[in-house]
C-alpha cells in the first residue's frame, strides 16, 4: 500500500486531526447528555424523598433482585438502541428510576440535623472526584486501557459484596463495600474518559451510560460514609 503523501511530509497520520476532531466531539457530546442526565436524575430523587418507599427495606432479598433486573435490563436496551435517539430517551429515564431509587437514602440522611450539609459534602467530594480523575484521564498520553480487564473483576467483587452485606451484618463489612465503590467509581471515569480520548469509545451514549453510573455510585457511597460517620 503507498503512504499518503501528507504522512510523508508532516511526519503523522493524514487523519490525526479528524480523528482529534471526532473524538473531541464525542467527549464534549458525553459531558453534555451527563450534565442533561442529572436534571432527571434530580427530579426522581426528589419524588422518591416524599413517597413511601420502605417496601424496600421490608423485603431487601426480593427488591434487590427486582432492582437487578431492571437495572441490567435498562442498560442493555440503552445499549441495543445506542445509535439512535432512542438511547438518548432510554438513558434519561434511567437517570429518573436511579433518582426514586436515591429518594429513601436523601430521606434518611436530610433527617439528621446537620443532613443538607451532608449532602453537599457528598455532591462536592463526587464533583472534585470527576474533574480530578476526567482532567487526568484528558491530559495524559497514557492509555489505561490495562485497567479493562482489572475493573471487569472489580465489578464482579462488589456486586458479590453487596449481596453478602444482605447477610453479614457488620458496620465495618459495609464500610469496606462503600469504600471499595468509591474507589472503584474513580477509576471508572479515569479510564471511561481515557478511552474516549484515545479513542477506545466512539459512542457518546454509551460512554455517558459509564460516567453516569460511575458518578452515581461515587455519591451514594460518599454519602453514606458521610452519614455514618457525620451525623449527630
Amino acid at each position: 500500500m503507498q503512504p499518503d503523501l501528507r504522512t510523508v511530509q508532516t511526519g503523522r497520520p493524514a487523519a490525526s486531526g479528524d480523528f482529534a476532531l471526532q473524538q473531541n466531539k464525542v467527549l464534549r457530546n458525553t459531558y453534555m447528555l451527563l450534565a442533561l442526565s442529572l436534571i432527571p436524575t434530580a427530579i426522581g430523587a426528589a419524588i422518591g424523598t416524599n413517597i413511601d418507599m420502605s417496601f424496600i427495606r421490608t423485603s431487601p432479598g426480593l427488591s434487590l433482585i427486582g432492582i437487578l433486573v431492571l437495572f441490567y435490563g435498562w442498560i442493555y436496551a440503552i445499549e441495543r438502541n445506542k445509535e439512535s435517539s432512542l438511547g438518548v430517551v432510554l438513558l434519561l429515564g434511567f437517570t429518573l428510576f436511579l433518582g426514586l431509587l436515591l429518594g429513601p437514602l436523601l430521606h434518611r440522611t436530610l433527617g439528621f440535623s446537620n443532613g443538607t450539609e451532608l449532602v453537599m459534602m457528598a455532591a462536592g467530594g463526587t464533583a472534585a472526584v470527576f474533574f480530578v480523575m476526567a482532567g487526568v484521564a484528558s491530559s495524559t498520553k497514557r492509555n489505561f486501557s490495562g485497567l479493562t480487564n482489572f475493573l471487569a473483576v472489580g465489578s464482579v467483587v462488589l456486586m458479590l459484596g453487596v449481596v453478602a452485606s444482605l447477610f453479614v451484618h457488620s458496620p465495618v463489612f459495609y464500610l469496606v463495600v462503600l469504600g471499595a465503590f468509591v474507589l472503584f467509581s474513580s477509576l471508572m471515569i479515569m479510564w471511561q474518559v481515557n478511552r474516549i480520548v484515545q479513542g477506545g469509545e466512539t459512542n457518546y451514549i454509551s460512554a455517558t451510560l459509564t460516567l453516569y453510573i460511575s458518578i452515581y455510585n461515587l455519591f451514594s457511597a460518599l454519602l453514606q460514609l458521610l452519614g455514618m460517620g457525620g451525623r449527630d
